[in-house]
């Protein structure tokens, strides 16, 4: 095993004897070392309760009869870190994490290892680091929290910051805000709705890094910590026979992540992690690829953002199992981490327990896919948005630009009253160098429609958007400012077209005048230091998920 450069022979005297310190008997250098990559702190909600779910991962591994190392990991909470410099640091740390896992596992020569993680930049951190290692590893998320309760509604995060904007308004008073503050979020776990963290833990159950039901069993449910001990010992059991996650992954396994993500109408934020995961698995998927599986899988939940489910509906419906089951025609067959089950023995074997938390794919909620892929003279390369929370009314839309090179400046000019019915607000800056990190651009979308321009005001942006992000908010626009894109050359008043069906954005300039609009456009620079100088140095664009790649050529 690897563990025997740190623990056979004459020259491991010095590292057994380090062990030692740590507490390891003689009959402990005879078990698989495992390692346990824990991103809890007392910061984020959803990873105050990671203690209890790494206990019982390392009980299942001392079942089997493996040893269990447990190290840490940072993970950054986007709901607090949005609006300021922080979130300039959210998406960064998806590399951190990767990196810490990678550092810390092959520091220490360990077996095999366990991912225990939530939130939106931890699992696919994670993840990436399992595929370019490859060793034996494998995922458990920590689930969601139960939604909260604003006037006996079902509420969220998404419910507090579309509050701010009612407020401006009128429509909603600060005692409101308040009352929203503090019952939308009612303890550990990731936020309620089909958000990222959400939308990435469904993902890796169907890629097969995580044993089945682990995605949507909420974070309290006792099912969570049967889970990870049972996952404790399965990665045990895979150590010994040898089994690696690009023997569970592929691109059979990606285009199955891509299809149930449409299916469930999740995160744009997908859009970056899958293609930079399956990179580091050696089978990479572009964004044609999001936009061929949107056109020809439909739309089959209605979770939070757009709907009126959260993930706690859709694991009393039958959680990942039940969605597999539906898209069982659309489906590659794959392994998956479930000693020897499949893909397709996991959807044949699933119950569907609510139709219309996860309806049949002839009576969808939307004819396409979650995410569709727009180009045009904006976006050349490419931009991303979430369909399925996109009101019928924007899905084809004409308007006017008003242009903003920072969030900061757009927030405080929307909530003066400055953007009016029929504007599309452009933010631009914002991308992953430009940024630098590509911040979420969650708060003016959710001004937005707090304010109630929700079905008469677009945003595009080189940034990204939370997972409860909705409305006509079009992300991730590339090639972005900072490298020169065109949308730095819009102009306030000129007039964007947007055709989501024909996934066409552009702006009614000819060739010329954007070419010639460009020669005179000054790059706004933002002075970077540290982790974000490093990373503006090797980041590729949205389009390219945001990887890191020192020889990358646009």
């Amino acid at each position: 095993m690897r563990s025997d450069a740190v623990r056979t022979g004459i020259d491991a005297a010095p590292a057994r004897s380090l062990l030692r310190a740590d507490g390891l008997k003689d009959e402990d250098f005879e078990k698989p070392f495992i390692g346990i990559a824990n991103s809890w702190n007392n910061i984020v909600p959803g990873h105050i309760h990671l203690n209890e779910i790494v206990q019982a991962v390392k009980e299942g591994i001392e079942e089997a009869g493996g040893y269990a190392f447990i190290f840490g990991t940072p993970a950054v909470c986007d709901g607090i870190a949005m609006g300021h410099k922080g979130m300039r640091y959210s998406l960064i740390s998806r590399e951190v994490i990767s990196d810490c896992c990678e550092v810390m596992v092959e520091g220490h020569a360990l077996d095999g290892w366990v991912g225990v993680s939530n939130c939106d930049k931890v699992t696919p951190g994670m993840l990436m680091a399992a595929g370019r290692m490859n060793i034996p590893a494998l995922i458990v998320t920590g689930g969601a929290m139960e939604p909260g309760k604003v006037h006996g509604e079902a509420a969220d995060l998404q419910t507090v910051f579309e509050a701010i904007g009612q407020v401006q308004v009128g429509a909603a008073g600060e005692e409101e805000l308040h009352d929203a503050e503090c019952h939308a979020c009612p303890g550990a776990g990731s936020c309620s709705g089909l958000f990222t963290a959400n939308t990435m833990a469904c993902l890796t159950e169907t890629m097969g890094m995580s044993l089945t039901g682990c995605a949507t069993s909420l974070a309290l449910d006792k099912k969570k910590l049967d889970i990870a001990r049972a996952t404790g010992r399965r990665i045990v059991e895979m150590v010994r026979k040898d089994i690696k996650p690009r023997d569970i992954v592929n691109i059979h396994s990606i285009r199955n992540a891509i299809a149930v993500d449409m299916a469930i109408g999740g995160s744009t934020n997908t859009a970056l992690h899958i293609p930079a995961i399956s990179k580091e698995f050696g089978c990479p998927v572009t964004l044609d690829e999001f936009d061929r599986i949107s056109r020809e899988v439909s739309h089959i939940t209605s979770l939070r953002p757009a709907g009126k489910y959260h993930i706690a509906d859709l694991d009393r419906a039958g959680g990942v199992p039940a969605v597999l089951k539906r898209l069982i025609d659309h489906l590659e067959d794959a392994p998956t981490c479930n000693d020897g089950k499949s893909v397709l023995d996991i959807a044949r074997e699933a119950v569907i327990a609510d139709p219309e938390a996860i309806r049949p794919l002839d009576n969808p909620y939307h004819k396409q896919g979650g995410i569709a892929i727009l180009k045009g003279n904006i976006a050349p390369l490419g931009s991303v948005i979430k369909q399925a929370a996109v009101s019928p009314k924007m899905m084809v839309f004409t308007g006017t630009a008003k242009c903003y090179d920072s969030e900061a400046e757009a927030i405080a000019s929307i909530k003066k009253g400055d953007v009016v019915a029929g504007n599309v607000v452009v933010i631009r800056y914002e991308g992953p160098k430009g940024a630098p990190g590509m911040p979420e651009m969650l708060s003016p979308t959710s001004i937005i429609q707090g304010m109630g321009l929700g079905e008469t005001v677009a945003l595009i942006t080189d940034g990204r958007f939370s997972g409860a992000t909705r409305g006509g908010a079009i992300g991730h626009v590339s090639p972005e400012a900072y490298e020169g894109g065109p949308i730095a050359a819009l102009r306030n008043g000129d007039v964007i077209d947007i055709d989501i069906p024909a996934r066409k954005i552009n702006v009614r300039l000819s060739d010329d005048e954007i070419k010639a609009r460009m020669a005179s456009v000054k790059r706004v620079e933002r002075p970077v230091t540290g982790v974000q100088k490093k990373y503006r140095a090797l980041v590729t664009n949205g389009v390219n998920g945001a990887y890191l790649d020192p020889d990358y050529k646009q």
